[in-house]
Order: structure tokens, then sequence, then C-alpha cells
């Protein structure tokens, strides 16, 4: 872990009380079963709430939620979470999403998101990538309320989906180019 990714971890640990503790990998039975249970509550919640996530979630080859991703910045930023992935009714396995940015930003913010995989090259993709940084290999589609509107289970057979939910807090923006998404169990 390079010395700006020690630093995002501190920050982001340490401001996670403010957002519910989302920050850490879990590392007890315990805490992996908290984190299922984290995982399946938030798709519920997406499911419940978006019909477009419904509509996806019938011919997904898999899902991989992460309930609370904490974002901070100021000029420099960055995100952490931990989530699951979802195969048929299970979640089978934890992974963790973590991304850097500069620029114009400032903010705190707690966000849940959501990677419905639509083919199995997809999902093998990312089950045999030792670290998968998102915008090499698979192609994605971020979900936003106009596309949304015109989805359907014909239209969407293609590549990975992300949905982002269930936002708290004040920082414009949110995007999944250049996260790195590992496996921690």
């Amino acid at each position: 872990m390079n010395a700006y990714a020690s630093v995002l971890m501190l920050v982001t640990s340490s401001l996670s009380p403010l957002f519910g503790g989302c920050a850490g990998n879990t590392t007890t039975q315990g805490d992996r079963a908290d984190a299922t249970a984290d995982a399946q509550a938030a798709y519920d919640r997406l499911i419940a709430q978006q019909p477009v996530a419904a509509t996806l979630a019938k011919d997904a080859k898999g899902v991989l939620v992460f309930p609370n991703v904490l974002k901070a910045g100021f000029v420099l930023g960055g995100y952490h979470g931990t989530g699951a992935l979802r195969k048929g009714d299970a979640f089978v396995a934890r992974y963790g999403t973590t991304g850097a940015s500069y620029g114009l930003q400032a903010g705190v913010q707690k966000y849940s998101y959501a990677m419905f995989f639509m083919r199995e090259s997809d999902l093998a993709y990312l089950d045999s990538s030792s670290g998968w940084e998102v915008g090499v290999g698979p192609s994605i589609t971020v979900i936003d309320q106009g596309k949304a509107a015109s989805m359907t289970s014909t239209t969407a057979r293609e590549g990975v989906y992300v949905i982002f939910y269930d936002q708290k807090g004040l920082m414009a923006g949110l995007g999944i180019q250049g996260s790195k998404i590992t496996k921690l169990d």
C-alpha cells in the first residue's frame, strides 16, 4: 500500500464514526456476517426503491453491493468501502473498493452502489483479477434517472451496470472510474 493510500485509509477511518462506521476491512467471522447483513439490507433497499435494479437483478450473473462507501476530499480526495458479491440468492465473497481523486472538490459523503454483472465473462474477470481497476476490463455503464427510464431486460444485456443510491453528506459528483476493487476473503 503506498503512502497516499495509507493516508486515505487513516482519513476515512477517522471520519467513519460520523457516518455510521463504514471504513476498514472486517476480519472476524462476526464482522463478515455483519458485512453480509449490511449488503443484503442495502440490496433489498435498492431493489425496493428502483425498478431498474429489480429488472437488472433478474438477469444478472452476479451483483456486487457496496452498502457503505465513505468519500472525503479537499482538492485531494479518496474513498473506501466494503461490500459483498451476490450470486443467485446468496452472498459468496467480500470485496473492498478504494479510489483516489484530485481536482476541485471539498466535502464528505457516504453512499452505496451496486454493480450488476450481466455476462459470465465479466463476472469471471472480477473473480480472476487480483484487484480490478475499474476502467480496465469489462465495460461499465452508470445508470442515471434518464437511462433507468428507458431500460428493459432486453436492452440490459451487455457489460456491467452501476447504480449509486443512499447518498448522504455534501460532496459534488460520484464516479466509478479509477476505483480499485479487491477480493477480501
